[in-house]
């Protein structure tokens, strides 16, 4: 059966998941006033907290409006309880699709078996892909993980991802070990694409690391066969990566677009977790540094906002 994922252009583009980053105003943003990818997650969330005390607070991670479609919502965990229980939630809520993290390599993360750590346990990743398909019944099902551990073992883990008919992978061209360290192995990707033409010729590919450019997205298709291309840290350098035109923007231009997320912001929230954004925007422009030092000492969006008039 075929999924939107089958039906995305090549090559499509992503915005990964970025935990304090891919919340609901920055997609909002994006996806209103930026040249936006192809397909958006949301950040990563832990099936625990959607089936505990914390569902109240948890749930506000899958807030999503219909300018955001097509869009996947990220879990994390362990539990496969948990994950079934998810996956209907996140189906009941209108999600074009799940996916699992089996890639973060973050601490707090790892120590709980979660994230990367998951790369090491091939029968509990079982376990938790049936739950969770279960669950979901029909919704697209992805996963994000990255080359191996400590090592590189494509053959035996993404092998093995395959084997399970997973509607797309994405893979941060890294071990965990690595973090963000060195350089992405773009290499390897061949290797997965060789895997998949002969274990899941139907499985969608999506390669992840180090591109700043929309230029560089054409690249790694044509050179790696990277049907997708994922994107993260490089949209802090480029607020409009994702503009095949590669068009100049003025000052106001990125001060209006720093605007318009202010406006979005949710006063529910820690107004310290918006100001990873302002380098983002206030970038690449003569004064620019001088007015994120100011935006940087603010207190409030309003005092923000002032700044900017």
């Amino acid at each position: 059966m075929t999924n939107f994922w089958q039906k995305l252009p090549k090559p499509f583009t992503v915005l990964a998941p970025m935990e304090g980053v891919t919340d609901f105003a920055f997609r909002e943003t994006i996806s209103r006033y930026l040249p936006r990818p192809d397909v958006l997650f949301t950040e990563f969330t832990n099936v625990d907290g959607l089936n505990s005390n914390g569902f109240e607070k948890t749930i506000k991670r899958f807030k999503f409006s219909k300018t955001q479609k097509p869009i996947i919502a990220q879990v994390w965990g362990t539990n496969p309880k948990n994950f079934f229980k998810s996956a209907k939630i996140i189906k009941d809520l209108g999600f074009d699709g799940i996916d699992i993290n089996m890639g973060c390599p973050d601490r707090e993360a790892v120590k709980t078996g979660g994230g990367a750590a998951l790369i090491k346990n091939t029968k509990l990743v079982k376990e938790i892909i049936n739950t969770t398909r279960n669950g979901a019944k029909n919704l697209p099902f992805s996963i994000k993980t990255r080359l191996g551990y400590d090592r590189i073992v494509t053959d035996e883990w993404i092998g093995f991802l395959l084997e399970q008919k997973i509607d797309a992978i994405s893979i941060h061209l890294r071990t965990a070990g690595q973090k963000s360290l060195g350089l992405a192995n773009w290499n390897e990707l061949k290797k997965v694409v060789n895997l998949r033409n002969r274990i899941s010729p139907n499985t969608i590919i999506i390669g992840n690391g180090d591109v700043k450019s929309y230029q560089e997205i054409i690249d790694k298709h044509n050179e790696f066969g990277a049907d997708g291309v994922m994107i993260g840290r490089g949209i802090f350098s480029n607020s409009w990566i994702f503009d095949k035109q590669n068009n100049k923007h003025t000052p106001q231009e990125y001060k209006e677009i720093l605007i318009k997320h202010l406006n979005l912001y949710d006063p529910s929230q820690n107004y310290d977790t918006l100001k990873k954004f302002f380098k983002m925007y206030i970038n690449n422009f003569k004064g620019a540094k001088e007015l994120r030092v100011k935006l940087m000492a603010t207190k409030n969006v309003n005092e923000a906002l002032d700044l900017l008039k």
